[in-house]
Formats: structure tokens, C-alpha cells, sequence
């Protein structure tokens, strides 16, 4: 019987990015429906709630993984627009304001302003390409 169950176990979809995201929508319905008490939400809820419940028992991992797959490059594509790998410098001699990697290490590094050529002190380990964000 425990053989069957761990097999049963193997072939089953699990939990994945897009399960974990349902989670949270659907808790969050539930905790405002609390509060509401309405028909729609709970229509809702329920349906996430079977959606979530059909994606884990799936045996279908194929096209699980490939939904999952999508929701991962939408979501890549939507904190895309949020994520600043960046800082921003401004030189001290022109005013220029610069725009420079962000630093994945901590470490001293110095950095050349385009425009008149002084010497900046930054926090970066990348060479990237300094560019001019705004001149005074």
C-alpha cells in the first residue's frame, strides 16, 4: 500500500511558482470575503481554490511545467519594470548626473565622468558603459 501511495506521490504535479501565487490570491479573497460576506467573491475563491486543487493532482507534468514556465516570464517581464539595477552619481566638478552599475560585491571602485574627465569614487565590481543621465 505504501508503494502504490509513493507511486500515486511521483506522478502527481505538486506544488510549483504558479500554485504558490494562486495560494496567495485565493487567501487573499478569503480574508477579504470575511469581511464582505459576498456571493462573487466566494464564486471566486472556489474557483481558484478547484483550479489550484487540479493543477496539484495533475499527472499531466509536461503541461503544468509549461503553464508554470509562462507565469514565470510574465512575472519576470512585470518586476522587470520595477527592478533598478542601477545608481545614480552625480559629479562633483560638472554636475553631471551619472547613471552606474549597481554593485553585486561590496568593494571600492572608481569610475571616470564622461564629460569632464574627473575621477569617482563607487561602489562597483562591473565595468558597464557610464551614461549621461542629465547635465546642469
Amino acid at each position: 500500500m505504501k508503494e502504490k501511495i509513493r507511486r500515486l506521490l511521483l506522478k502527481i504535479n505538486g506544488i510549483d511558482e504558479l500554485f504558490n501565487f494562486m495560494f496567495i490570491i485565493y487567501f487573499i479573497v478569503y480574508i477579504i470575503n470575511l469581511f464582505i460576506r459576498s456571493m462573487i467573491l466566494e464564486i471566486i475563491g472556489l474557483i481558484i481554490f478547484v483550479i489550484m486543487f487540479y493543477r496539484f493532482i495533475s499527472f499531466n507534468k509536461a503541461k503544468r511545467k509549461e503553464e508554470n514556465n509562462k507565469y514565470l516570464k510574465f512575472k519576470r517581464k512585470i518586476i522587470g519594470y520595477f527592478k533598478d539595477d542601477c545608481i545614480y552619481k552625480k559629479c562633483r566638478k560638472c554636475k553631471t548626473v551619472l547613471k552606474l552599475p549597481l554593485p553585486y560585491k561590496r568593494g571600492i571602485k572608481h569610475a571616470k565622468c564622461p564629460t569632464c574627465g574627473k575621477r569617482l569614487t563607487i561602489l562597483c565590481l562591473k565595468y558597464q558603459k557610464i551614461e549621461v543621465i542629465r547635465k546642469k
